[in-house]
């Protein structure tokens, strides 16, 4: 995996040296039953909504046509982007792709023409649509320095700021007047991936694209804390009753974080903590549901994990994906407030468990899905969610993921991928839902069962791959186990100050 693509490529190299990351582990533990399966049941009536992330829109795509997509407004670039590639095209993105050591093609304006189509197709019904980050392409800002290496700072933050102008324009336009509710992702920057500076010119005008849908007795305050430090709260539309959505910008949280100079600065990771447990708080004491959206999720990274082959049974430490566990430790412990968690990243269909930190609390946790890419960056081919919400309670029903028959967005056909209520055999994704799922697959090491399969099958988007198979056990602790330790004990089998020397 280079620096540049999230944390889900699971081909080649990955496979190979899985077994190294495990060495010192005691052999798979024997085989349990999955608990019985729920059949699917006719709940009340729903409501359709469309999760997408990861777009990674690519305008460097045709180097020639840059300068004038730099010039012209948004209202323009569909115009400029429609026109025949350059002859050189190929050669000179190859040529930029090597400079900025990039492996992999982000999204196309022709691949992102053919997802708007699908989902005007796919997700008419849509009440609403959330977006959990990364609207532009990875290495944006080397590429933006590569084609114009005498711009100034404030031009390159506003050609970020109009490309992801006009990612929420096309967005919009597929479903209009549907509200779309965005995060920003690690490379959603003005000024290179993983870095971002708060209170910056950037958020503040990135904040005016992205809560243009919202009510304006909302809007205001939403518009404050996304110029502080990238996140805010809005109530989902009606008719979602009584339910909030909280936006994180996780990225400030992130291992590789720094600010626009390359320094780090924990301060605005943690005014999102105190925010957010304000806002959990706040919904407790009104009863109302919330739904809390992020890009990068917590817990262990087990790609990372898996490529820096350590070896955990012997003392070393997992990678995860943020700094700390602050983040996952205020959730956890909301989980009769949080009815769903959104996040990304991996470019990879998954879901998670936080379990709450306090012994005997009275709820599972809080149930996470994890959105596929659009991006084909990671060899996974692009897809999108469908979902089905029940609006007087806030639960995630069912889901459908559609995705493409190819990663190009030429001659693509879109089809669903799975069901999920039909290949789980469950009523809801919830907290109880999802711990079932997660016990029957730790029960499962070898991935003999049934969900076993159709989880591994459907991770990595309309490929058919199978890579996640080859270290199924260890990954099946990463889906409840948001830290370190308690993801070493899972996959070495018993806590760490008890195991010999």
């Amino acid at each position: 995996m280079t620096k540049t693509h999230g944390a889900g490529v699971w081909h080649g190299a990955f496979a190979l040296c899985v077994a190294a990351v495990f060495a010192g582990a005691t052999g798979m533990k024997a085989q349990a039953a999955a608990p019985a399966q729920k059949p699917a049941t006719n709940g009340p009536a729903t409501i359709g909504a469309l999760f997408v992330s990861d777009i990674h829109f690519e305008p460097f795509w045709d180097p020639a046509k840059a300068a004038r997509l730099k010039a012209a407004p948004v209202s323009e670039w569909d115009a400029i982007l429609a026109e025949p590639a350059s002859a050189d095209q190929a050669a000179k993105f190859a040529e930029l792709q090597k400079t900025c050591k990039v492996h992999g093609a982000d999204t196309s304006y022709t691949l992102y023409e053919s997802s708007l189509r699908a989902i005007r197709d796919d997700a008419s019904g849509a009440k609403f649509v959330v977006l959990s980050g990364d609207l532009i392409a990875h290495d944006f800002s080397c590429k933006f320095e590569t084609i114009f290496p005498k711009a100034k700072p404030v031009e390159h933050r506003a050609f970020a700021e109009k490309t992801i102008d006009y990612v929420m324009h096309k967005l919009r336009g597929a479903l209009p007047g549907v509200p779309v509710y965005a995060a920003l992702g690690n490379n959603d920057s003005d000024c290179g991936d993983y870095q971002l500076d708060p209170d910056s010119a950037f958020l503040a005008e990135i904040g005016k694209f992205l809560t243009s849908d919202f009510p304006a007795r909302e809007r205001a305050e939403a518009l404050r804390t996304f110029g502080e430090g990238g996140f805010y709260s809005v109530r989902l539309p009606a008719p979602m009753a009584h339910t909030r959505m909280l936006v994180l910008d996780d990225l400030f949280m992130s291992q590789r974080y720094a600010t626009c100079s390359g320094k780090p600065n924990p301060a605005p990771a943690a005014a999102q903590i105190v925010w957010l447990e304000q806002q959990l708080d706040a919904a407790r004491r009104g009863h109302e549901k919330v739904w809390v959206m992020s890009h990068i999720p917590p817990g262990v990274n087990p790609y990372g994990t898996a490529t820096k082959v350590l070896d955990l049974c012997s003392g070393s430490k997992p990678q995860m994906f943020l700094k700390s566990e602050a983040l996952p430790d205020a959730m956890s412990n909301y989980g009769d407030v949080i009815e769903l968690a959104i996040f990304a990243h991996t470019h990879m269909d998954e879901m998670r468990l936080l379990k709450p930190e306090v012994a005997g609390a009275p709820t599972e946790g809080v149930a996470v899905k994890l959105v596929p890419s659009i991006s084909p960056i990671n060899r996974n081919n692009p897809s999108f969610t469908v979902a089905q919400i029940d609006a007087a309670t806030a639960q995630l029903k069912d889901y459908r993921v559609i995705v493409a028959s190819n990663q190009t967005g030429v001659d693509t056909q879109w089809t669903e991928e799975y069901d999920f209520a039909q290949t789980y055999k469950e009523d809801a994704f919830t907290a109880a839902s999802v711990t079932d799922l997660i016990e029957g697959f730790k029960g499962d090491p070898t991935a003999q069962a049934g969900a076993s399969q159709s989880y591994i099958r459907n991770f990595d988007s309309g490929t058919g791959a199978r890579e996640l198979g080859v270290f199924w056990q260890p990954y099946t602790c990463a889906l409840r186990n948001d830290g370190g330790d308690a993801f070493r004990e899972c996959v070495c089998g018993e806590p760490m100050g008890q195991r010999k020397p």
